[in-house]
Order: structure tokens, then C-alpha cells, then sequence
């Protein structure tokens, strides 16, 4: 496993293989690995031949200062475990070669990026436009590995792509989760005991809306049910949970007659911030 820390210590060691017709799979991360990021990981190796990881905290995405200093950096057991599962490049830059100077482009994805995180988290996907813009600009991947958990952030992605003409393949894995439903996080390290096991109110309550909508029920009953549970939970304060189309985001009434759907959510459990999905058809 070769680190390499600058943009054209990447191209010099992608530039052979590449003339060479080798497959480049890419998985951007912000470290802090977990079982999620390895299933990336794992699927890039079996549909590539080459695999390259990177691992930036990115500050543009983040609109809240402290999220942003409280992220977790272990960047010794990534490497570790990155090793183990036989990656063959890790791009590794500081801020200065990310940012070499201010970013002045802010990107707009329209509908897209003004719901649910959109919403709540302002700049936020313009940062991740920008930076994942440059990641795919200096590694030039045949395909790139994305998870579902951040469903939003998919479907930013994949118009971006389509929009600036990226030759890459965006190749989206389901979300790997504990055995007790919680979406497997780097977040999910903040939590102590007791919030950890509230935690899986998320996606207890996926599961029950889905269970509801697939029986018949009234989204906005099942909405309010779910409303009034986060309520009784003195550690979880909900912000969302709708119900979407799963490419265009745009909120819905009922999956009747829809053919992609899923049910989207986010919420505070303490002072750590979640987020969650799950798909209905």
C-alpha cells in the first residue's frame, strides 16, 4: 500500500497503470473507518483493479464549526485497516494542497440542495460539490464507491457528474448496519452508552413507517406517530422524516403509483447529529 500526500504524486502513480488499461476504483472517505466505509472498499476490489482510498476532512461541508472540530481523526487504524483489506493507493493531502487558496465557487444543485439537509445544513453540498470535484479532477477513477446512508448526497453527486461531464461510473452500496438497525457512522463514536442505545430509534422508526405505508397507512398519521415517539424520548429530538422520490428527492404524499421511494431522516440523539434512510420501493 503506497500513501501518497499531493496531486501529482497521484497522477505519477495512476498515470502507468492508466495507460496500462487497468480499472481504477475510488472511494473518498473522511477517515474515521468503520464497517461501512470497508464495504466500499471491499466492492471496489472485486469490480476494479485497482483501488485507491482517500481520506480529507473536508472543512468546506461543514456549516457548523464545532461538528467540524469535533470529527473524529484516526488516522493510524484507517491506515491499518485499509491494509488489511489490501488497498493499493491511499491519497492522503493536508488542507493546503486541497485549498491551495480560498474557494471562492459556491455550486447550486437547486431543488436537490435546498431540502432536508439542504434545509438544516446551508453550504453544505456546495462544499461537498467542490471538494469531491477536485477529488475526481485529481484521481480520474473509472468508477467511484459512494454509500446509501447519505442518500441526499448520492443524488448530488450523480448530477454532478452528469452536469460537468465526468467520465466515472457512480456505483452506490447498501447502508452496512449494526446488528441492532443503527446506520454504522463515524458519528456514532460520540455516542455514550445511554445514547447509543437511543440511537436506534431511527431506524426503528423507519421500519415501522414502512411497515405502515406497505399496509395501507396515511404517511401523515404515520408521520405524526413517529413525531410524537422522538417526543418521548428526553435524549432524541427529531428534524426530519419524510417521505421522497429517491433520485429527485422531491417530497411525497403516499408511494402510491411511485416507483422509487424512500423514507429519509435526521435527528439529534444528544448533542450528535444523525442521519438515516430507508427505501420503500
Amino acid at each position: 500500500m503506497t500513501i501518497l500526500r499531493t496531486k501529482q504524486a497521484v497522477k505519477s502513480a495512476l498515470q502507468i497503470l492508466r495507460t496500462s488499461q487497468k480499472t481504477i476504483g475510488f472511494v473518498p472517505t473522511m477517515g474515521a473507518l468503520h464497517k461501512g466505509h470497508l464495504s466500499l472498499v471491499e466492492n471496489a476490489k472485486l469490480s476494479s483493479e485497482v483501488v485507491i482510498v482517500s481520506i480529507f476532512v473536508n472543512p468546506t461541508q461543514f456549516n457548523n464549526k464545532e461538528d467540524f472540530e469535533n470529527y473524529p481523526i484516526t488516522i493510524e487504524e484507517d491506515l491499518k485497516l485499509l491494509e488489511e483489506k489490501g488497498v493499493d493507493f491511499i491519497f492522503l493531502p493536508n488542507l493546503e494542497e486541497m485549498y491551495p487558496a480560498e474557494t471562492l465557487l459556491k455550486m447550486d444543485f437547486g431543488d436537490l440542495d435546498k431540502t432536508l439537509e439542504g434545509a438544516f445544513r446551508p453550504g453544505h453540498f456546495s462544499g461537498v460539490g467542490v471538494v469531491v470535484s477536485k477529488l475526481l479532477n485529481i484521481v480520474k477513477p473509472d468508477k467511484s464507491y459512494f454509500g446509501q446512508k447519505d442518500l441526499q448526497q448520492v443524488a448530488i453527486i450523480k448530477r454532478l457528474v452528469v452536469d460537468l461531464c465526468f467520465d466515472v461510473e457512480i456505483i452506490v452500496i447498501p447502508t452496512i448496519r449494526e446488528q441492532d438497525g443503527l446506520a454504522m457512522s463515524s458519528r456514532n463514536v460520540r455516542l455514550n452508552p445511554d445514547e447509543r442505545l437511543t440511537a436506534t430509534i431511527l431506524y426503528k422508526c423507519l421500519v415501522f413507517a414502512k411497515d405502515e405505508l406497505l399496509d395501507g397507512g396515511d404517511w401523515f398519521e404515520i408521520r405524526e406517530k413517529v413525531t410524537k415517539r422522538f417526543h418521548d424520548e428526553p435524549q432524541a429530538r427529531l428534524e426530519y422524516f419524510e417521505l421522497v422520490h429517491t433520485d429527485t428527492l422531491e417530497k411525497l404524499k403516499e408511494i402510491k403509483g411511485q416507483k422509487k421511494v424512500s423514507i429519509c431522516t435526521a435527528a439529534y440523539i444528544g448533542e450528535v447529529r444523525l442521519i438515516d434512510n430507508l427505501s420503500i420501493v
